[in-house]
């Protein structure tokens, strides 16, 4: 499965920025060794039910140890048997476009 979500604390820092906080939510995400990418509205993952669902709780814990309440966005593709798609779903398309 590939899990795209996107968690944000309820507090801000003085700027109103929440950066440091989610960099505690992506840094969850690169330790878990699951195939992963983030810009900047989403961080997508890849694995087994078990382990997203698992990394995507661990990120949330790790935003709220700085944020009374914790916001999550997710969106998940569940098709059992596929691996590698968060690349060959994009590849697919560019090979439509021709590039």
């Amino acid at each position: 499965m590939i899990a795209a979500f996107s968690i944000s604390p309820a507090t801000a820092d003085e700027t109103g920025g929440v950066a440091e906080a989610v960099a505690r939510a992506v840094e969850v995400v690169r330790a878990s060794g699951l195939p992963h990418e983030t810009n900047a509205m989403f961080t997508n993952v890849e694995g087994e039910w078990d382990e997203v669902m698992d990394v995507v709780k661990r990120a949330v814990d790790a935003v709220a140890e700085v944020s009374p309440r914790v916001s999550l966005v997710l969106k998940a593709d569940i098709r059992p048997g596929r691996t590698g798609q968060l690349v060959e779903k994009v590849e697919r398309i560019e090979q439509i476009l021709g590039e």
